[in-house]
């Protein structure tokens, strides 16, 4: 059985450093070879802020992005969230996207890659696994912090990092397929 994973890319901000560092995961995640890789971006979904007027474990969505979105999230089997770090928390954006929906989350396994300056966004990611637990996923404790992350996006706007990152992500991608799969059996009872 094929274990979705959705790459999602956590900020709208224009010239937003996400578009390359997330490409650069879905790349890696389609050659791990466990995962149906998927790419989303939170800006094409243009959501705006939780306008739905009934909560979102009632699946009644009334807005036409917020539907889009569901369709998009429901069936994935895992999550690879990357997510900026900005004043030492996650993006609004991402919040605000994990928030609109509810049922569509629960019981798969998540995780995250990060990118600021000396933390590599590690303050975010410890923000963002705690809203992933409250979601009812499973937030695997391999993170991928990318510290400084401006010194390895090329001229051509291609994240290209060091070792130990690959290394990381390599070993949060082996994580996130047996949680995934794990996380299967809790969806299927």
């Amino acid at each position: 059985m094929t274990t979705k994973l959705s790459v999602i890319i956590g900020s709208t901000r224009p010239g937003r450093a996400g578009v390359p560092i997330a490409r650069w995961a879905y790349s890696e995640a389609i050659s791990h070879g466990a995962f149906e890789v998927e790419l989303l971006d939170l800006a094409e979904f243009n959501l705006p802020l939780l306008d739905e007027p009934k909560h979102p474990r009632l699946q009644q969505y009334e807005h036409e992005h917020t539907k889009r979105w569901s369709a998009a999230i429901g069936p994935a089997d895992a999550f690879l969230f990357v997510t900026p770090e900005y004043d030492y928390f996650t993006s609004a954006a991402l919040v605000n996207a994990l928030q609109f929906l509810s049922v569509e989350w629960h019981y798969k396994a998540a995780a995250i890659v990060s990118y600021g300056g000396v933390s590599g966004g590690l303050r975010a990611t410890q923000e963002l696994r705690q809203l992933i637990g409250n979601l009812n996923m499973m937030a695997i404790p391999q993170t991928v912090p990318v510290p400084f992350f401006s010194k390895f996006i090329n001229e051509e706007k291609t994240f290209v990092p060091e070792q130990p990152v690959v290394a990381g992500l390599r070993q949060a991608l082996d994580e996130l397929s047996k949680w995934s799969e794990a996380s299967k059996l809790l969806r299927s009872r």
